[in-house]
């Protein structure tokens, strides 16, 4: 039989869940306006979002809303407009930092994207169709998605939610019900529904050191995709190995370093240069510029044999 109480009372929970997390990043969340010169044409122009993360005005968004900008404007939450700055540019995981001067600005914290769960709520918040801190809310579809940026790279651990996206969320905010940043959505699917994709907040944790100190990313690169995969208990145990999940290689690019040491499809990556690899962010992690064209051991699991193969990655 029904529970009217019980169910108005979740209902409500719910509700409040949602109220209190915009309450506390709404004011986090800009308008970015950009304008693009084309050369023989007229000037171009787009919108999107932002993410202020530090007081001090520096705010992070999507490559694909301000790549190309000639001229970037950020619109505040409290009717403030400023003209910003391009900090970096990563086109790579689709993530850019832009900088604005500014006083009284209220930073977004940055959460755990490693610690979602499938079927947990988010609460997308954003400037869709130029309609500022509009908020939609949902669950978290899918994790370990991947999906390829526009420079051709695939982004790996790419969050699926169906919180609704609509052109101008990009660079915008996807958020727990504690307020806390987990994602920076990216990608609808064109004709879907209930389908759209966010950059994990982890992935920028990464990269923002270099987005900061020089204006972009350079990596080493073994040529490949993969995902988090849990590992067999009876390998973890046989193996005693130092964690219970690995990195699946799930494509191997044909004329890169990971096919010139012999990886495949189905290989799973346990340790890259002496240190654990429980998850693809490890590997964003270590594969730094240092290692560029420097052999580094991996150890992996293919099909139940442990072995070691010598990689030498590539600069991008």
């Amino acid at each position: 039989m029904l529970d009217i109480n019980r169910d108005l009372s979740l209902l409500d929970a719910y509700s409040q869940a949602v109220v209190s997390a915009v309450e506390r990043m709404g004011s986090s969340v800009v308008q970015v306006e950009v304008t693009q010169a084309r050369r023989g044409r007229a000037p171009g122009s787009g919108t999107g979002s932002g993410v202020i993360f530090t007081p001090d005005g520096l705010i992070l968004t999507n490559s694909h809303v301000v790549s190309r900008a000639a001229q970037i404007s950020v619109g505040a939450a409290d009717g403030r407009t400023f003209a910003a700055d391009l900090v970096g540019d990563d086109p790579d995981t689709d993530l850019a930092v832009i900088r604005i001067s500014a006083s009284e600005l209220v930073a977004a914290p940055l959460g755990d994207s490693r610690a979602l769960h499938q079927g947990q709520i988010v609460i997308a918040i954003g400037n869709p169709l130029g309609f500022q801190q509009t908020v939609t809310a949902g669950v978290v579809s899918a994790i370990g998605r991947t999906m390829r940026a526009r420079s051709g790279r695939l982004i790996e651990n790419v969050i699926q939610t169906d919180a609704a996206l609509n052109p101008g969320n990009s660079g915008g905010a996807l958020v727990t019900t504690a307020a806390q940043v987990v994602g920076i959505p990216t990608a609808i699917v064109p004709g879907g529904h209930g389908i759209s994709f966010a950059v994990p907040i982890n992935t920028a944790r990464l990269i923002l050191p270099s987005l900061l100190r020089s204006g972009q990313v350079r990596r080493a690169r073994l040529g490949l995709a993969a995902q988090d995969v849990p590992l067999p208990r009876r390998l973890v145990r046989f193996y005693r190995l130092a964690s219970d999940t690995g990195v699946l290689i799930v494509h191997v690019e044909p004329d890169g370093a990971a096919a010139g040491a012999g990886l495949r499809d189905g290989d799973i990556i346990l340790d890259l240069g002496g240190q654990v690899v429980r998850a693809v962010d490890d590997l964003h992690r270590l594969l730094t510029e240092e290692r560029i064209d420097l052999p580094i051991p991996i150890v992996l699991l293919r099909g139940t044999e442990r072995m070691t193969v010598e990689v030498v990655p590539r600069g991008s």
